[in-house]
């Protein structure tokens, strides 16, 4: 691995394929926006022969870019798969958005993964939000690397950039973290920059030159092995450290030369184990060359190094009654067992799904089960029914290479699955099971929208359900208290790519207008109200006349009708209609259409006629009787006020409290959390926290989580009030 003596060339002009699962590596590629990620996909594929070169936009969104809204932004916005083969290996190259809504992507990526190539610029460093992603996959045991990229930078320093990597993530173990090649620099130019030309192996003591353009192995001039000495023996030591092998600790200790296969030995099964993280450089080609800077060193740790999916743990399953059943093995023989990890349509073959299959063989054309856990909450189904799988592929470039299977271990797309969805178990329509999900952040950004025209209201609802079936980090919501279609998002450049995919891939255009937070109204002391409906036209005329009393309660209470009519007064038939009358009043509103809540009604006289009296009449006089009472009373505006957590690094919880108290919250307590984070705990008002989502990612340099919830209504300060139902009276 990384010092072998020989390169291996890929399978140029077919799809990757595999027989079985030893064969076959998994690996999600993670770093920010801008890191490289892109590029070094496409580096690697060059490399193995998976595709020509192909012509690249600003950003290098290349072969895995099959989205026009892509283009348009200049980065990638979405999951992309590029198999390859490398030394009898498929490996199947998971790229992920780096931008901070689109990490529903990115646990997409992770879930489909066996091991994580973290990517991180020589010139920018590495952010917040990788470090956190670091973290989730070091709690699960994930196998990791690094590769840094940018090496052709004016700025980039290879060996400042590793002292940052181990600082960053080699918090508990700092020799875990080290470097397996140092890069070799050409003749200093005139803007004092020595471009990279190579490497050198610390390992093999190797010079790796790839300044032709193909990767030429030589010795090394003797007088450059003593200023790779130091990092060698760090790299030795690391590696002999993690393979827990004291003897071998004691014979290096000792002055005995350690072979260089048992020390490539050692670091294949650390990495591969997840306790060694070793660091890799790489550099795009120049125009015209096929081989990227270390993308061959980089191939040889994937397939040497990284897992095959025989050595992951599948998630547990149940059936979907939730019984427990048996996790599955990685066995094409097996029961199938898969998971749909990225819904998209195109606009050719409608919906394709992209699956793992986690146990047995999926074919085309075969039925099979589907079962999702269901996310009514977002807008999606509960999904337990059958469907019949479409033909599988396999990405090549910007086309798609027919597959006649894919076995356990292994992804491919699935056309014609019309109803599953992302996150669904595809199984065996015999014995149907269900994958236990996995964690996908709650989108807190609300986007209120209605439809352009007429034609595009029809058009609407059709299109939303669709984009909320691609993105379970979407939550469509039609608000009944407002009466406004929200499409809740994860950040701006996310909703802005929902707006753009329901204009260019549904046909809808859409407006987006003010978000409303449901607002309530309540009395604030004792009122009385009559209400008097009398009618008289030809035929039966309407009677109806009752006398209420009105008073608050604690909040959250709702409406409390109590009946103290006494002799007769309301007949007994027609007590019911009062209440449903007076209710009905109150969740229409009184005088800014919000619903009246919290109050105490108590019938305590009214008038019937033996004729003209019925059921209708009296919800209307028990409806003009709450009107009444309302118009001499003060009424307090009631706001939703919600418990936000924060959770931040330590050194940004004082400007995180006191933005919150900028937004009228309370801090009701702080939590120290692991990793040097503080849980901030407050209670805000719905109407201050609208943007949070944006703006704590402003606040907190991206490494800010919070969730929500609903704790109850309060009153709104007077002024405000004003102005909030001025704002109501002007939406209609």
């Amino acid at each position: 691995m990384g010092d072998k003596a020989s390169t291996h060339p890929g399978a140029a002009g077919r799809a990757a394929t595999a027989d079985r699962p030893a064969s076959i590596r998994n690996v999600v590629l993670v770093g920010h926006n801008g890191s490289g990620k892109t590029t070094l996909v496409e580096a690697l594929a060059l490399t193995a022969g998976a595709v020509n070169r192909p012509g690249r936009v600003e950003d290098g969104t290349t072969v895995s870019d099959h989205d026009e809204i892509e283009h348009r932004q200049q980065r990638s916005v979405q999951l992309s798969l590029v198999p390859l083969h490398w030394d009898g290996i498929k490996i199947n190259l998971i790229d992920t958005p780096g931008y901070a809504d689109f990490v529903g992507e990115l646990r997409a990526g992770l879930r489909a993964a066996d091991a994580a190539l973290f990517v991180v610029s020589a010139a920018d460093g590495v952010d917040g939000a990788t470090r956190m992603v670091w973290e989730e996959c070091a709690a699960v045991g994930m196998p990791r690397a690094i590769v840094v990229t940018h090496l052709e930078a004016a700025r980039a320093d290879f060996t400042e950039m590793t002292r940052i990597c181990a600082e960053a993530f080699g918090a508990e173990d700092p020799d875990a973290v080290l470097p397996l090649y140092l890069p070799l620099h050409g003749t200093q130019g005139a803007d004092g920059h020595a471009p990279v030309t190579g490497l050198v192996g610390l390992l093999s003591q190797r010079v790796l030159d790839y300044a032709s353009g193909e990767r030429k192995e030589s010795e090394p001039d003797p007088g450059r092995l003593p200023s790779i000495e130091d990092a060698r023996n760090r790299l030795i030591e690391g590696i002999i450290a993690e393979s827990e092998d004291e003897s071998l600790m004691d014979r290096y200790l000792g002055g005995e030369e350690i072979d260089h296969k048992t020390l490539v030995d050692d670091l294949e099964r650390a990495v591969a184990r997840g306790s060694f993280h070793p660091v890799l450089a790489a550099a795009p080609a120049a125009e015209g060359a096929r081989q990227g800077i270390g993308t061959v060193e980089l191939l040889e740790l994937i397939t040497g190094g990284f897992p095959t999916p025989l050595e992951r743990e599948a998630p547990p399953v149940t059936t979907p009654q939730g019984a427990a059943r048996r996790a599955p093995t990685c066995v094409p023989e097996g029961p199938l067992v898969a998971e749909v990890v990225k819904t998209s349509s195109d606009p050719y073959v409608g919906r394709v799904s992209l699956v793992r299959v986690f146990s047995g063989t999926l074919r085309p054309d075969v039925t099979v089960h589907v079962s999702g856990h269901g996310l009514a909450d977002r807008g999606h189904e509960d999904h337990d029914l059958d469907e019949r799988i479409g033909a599988l592929s396999a990405p090549f470039g910007k086309q798609q290479r027919v597959l006649s299977s894919c076995i356990a271990g292994d992804l491919a797309c699935v056309a014609r699955l019309t109803r599953a969805e992302t996150g669904d178990t595809l199984s065996s329509k015999d014995d149907p099971l269900l994958m236990q999900p996995w964690s996908m952040p709650d989108p807190l950004l609300p986007l209120a929208i209605q439809a352009h025209s007429k034609p595009d209201e029809d058009k609407l609802s059709q299109g939303l359900s669709r984009l909320v079936a691609e993105d379970p980090t979407m939550r469509l919501e039609h608000n009944q208290d407002t009466h406004q279609v929200v499409l809740w998002c994860l950040g701006e450049a996310h909703a802005d790519v929902a707006l753009e995919r329901l204009r260019s891939r549904y046909g809808v255009q859409v407006d987006v207008v003010a978000h409303r937070v449901p607002l309530r109204e309540t009395f604030a002391g004792k009122a009385a109200g009559r209400g008097r409906h009398v009618k008289q036209s030809g035929g039966h005329g309407q009677y109806a006349v009752c006398e209420i009393e009105v008073e608050p309660l604690p909040g959250g209470a709702g409406i409390e009708f109590v009946d103290k009519v006494v002799g007769g007064a309301v007949p007994r038939q027609f007590i019911p209609s009062v209440e449903k009358g007076i209710r009905a009043q109150a969740q229409r509103g009184i005088a800014s259409g919000h619903p009246i809540v919290d109050v105490k009604v108590t019938l305590l006289d009214g008038k019937a006629h033996s004729v003209d009296s019925s059921d209708a009449a009296f919800q209307t006089a028990g409806a003009l009787a709450l009107r009444e009472a309302a118009a001499d009373a003060a009424i307090h505006l009631l706001e939703p006020v919600a418990e936000v957590r924060v959770l931040v690094p330590d050194a940004f919880v004082g400007a995180v409290m006191s933005d919150l108290a900028g937004r009228r919250g309370r801090v009701v307590g702080t939590e120290q959390s692991p990793g040097g984070r503080t849980l901030v705990r407050a209670e805000v008002p719905d109407v201050e926290i609208g943007r949070y989502a944006v703006d704590l990612r402003s606040l907190s340099h991206g490494t800010g989580r919070f969730g929500r919830s609903y704790v109850r209504h309060e009153p709104v300060p007077a002024p405000l009030a004003a102005k909030l139902r001025e704002e109501t009276e002007e939406a209609g």
